[in-house]
């Protein structure tokens, strides 16, 4: 029997995860899986022959003790999945850039590197709208994200200040159509189509994670969502080959469909939305498992030692 470390945090009391749905078919394609704070101390790495990463949704608190345990993991003889290589990349927002200028449709984005409360109305502006909405190039969960509206933004200066302090941000126009119609989520895993859903805010709100209230619908993707999905994913793909695991979230815009994110690292993958997707994806993490070399180029096999200490 192989074993599988589910990457995790130290409490999901206050999130909903569905990876215990996993286990089971992983169990019986011969994988045990074990949950595993990224935080833990006491973890030799090489006791597994896997890692999947899947909720730590905690890590932008500290984003470069989050990368040094993914280091360190790739440093043992455990395989990452998704890579270390592919976290770099996605964990900045900025990545958007490059699907963009591989004619990837994105979300209208401007990319301030500092906050500077004198050039909010010039975003409204250049978006010609009356609503835009900050957020962090670095976040999980929709943490420090705000929805401002041109009449009063003057209100949420001191909070924008505070917030932006030290992170870098974006700035989009508010897409009226994830309120009216919600944010699409589709689902690859190994680089091969799973299952769709539609995310819903809950009323009043913007923010689509059902820890924020919103709701969610199992869906059939138009042709125009798939094939705007696709396109995305073997952008990606020139980029990194095929993942484990990737959820490409769409909004509609303009009689198609705009990236909002491509989530490459610790998304929900709603294995409780499509009752066939947790076999899905055991069998793809198997298949990738079969076809890897049994030394890793990245591992250190002599390495019989490797435990997490604190970054």
């Amino acid at each position: 029997m192989k074993k599988c470390a589910i990457l995790s945090m130290d409490s999901l009391e206050e999130f909903e995860a569905y990876d215990c749905l996993i286990e089971q078919p992983l169990l019986a394609l011969g994988w045990q899986t074990e949950v595993v704070s990224w935080r833990c101390t006491k973890v030799n790495w090489a006791d597994f022959d896997a890692v999947i990463i899947r909720s730590p949704w905690d890590y932008q608190d500290d984003m470069e003790s989050f990368l040094n345990v993914l280091s360190r993991i790739e440093q043992s003889t455990a395989r990452l999945e998704n890579s270390l290589n592919v976290v770099q990349w996605n964990i900045n927002k900025s990545y958007l850039k490059s699907l963009e200028a591989d004619n990837v449709t994105i979300v209208p984005t401007l990319w301030p590197d500092t906050f500077d409360a004198d050039n909010l109305a010039e975003y409204f502006t250049h978006f010609d709208t009356e609503q835009i909405v900050l957020k962090p190039r670095v976040s999980a969960n929709a943490d420090n994200t705000f929805w401002l509206k041109k009449s009063h933004y003057q209100d949420k200066v001191t909070e924008l200040n505070q917030a932006f302090a030290s992170r870098e941000l974006m700035v989009q126009p508010f897409m009226a159509d994830i309120c009216q119609e919600g944010e699409f989520s589709l689902f690859y895993f190994n680089g091969e189509y799973s299952h769709t859903i539609l995310k819903t805010p809950a009323k009043g709100d913007f923010r689509v994670q059902e820890e924020h209230g919103g709701g969610l619908l199992t869906v059939t993707p138009e042709a125009a969502l798939i094939k705007a999905a696709n396109k995305t994913m073997l952008a990606i793909s020139k980029l990194h080959g095929d993942l484990l695991y990737a959820r490409i979230d769409f909004v509609r815009h303009q009689d198609s469909f705009a990236l909002m994110e491509a989530e490459l690292i610790e998304p929900s993958l709603y294995f409780n939305m499509d009752d066939a997707s947790p076999q899905r994806f055991a069998d793809a993490f198997v298949a990738r498992m079969a076809n890897s070399k049994p030394d890793f180029a990245n591992a250190k096999a002599d390495d019989k030692n490797t435990s997490l200490g604190k970054a």
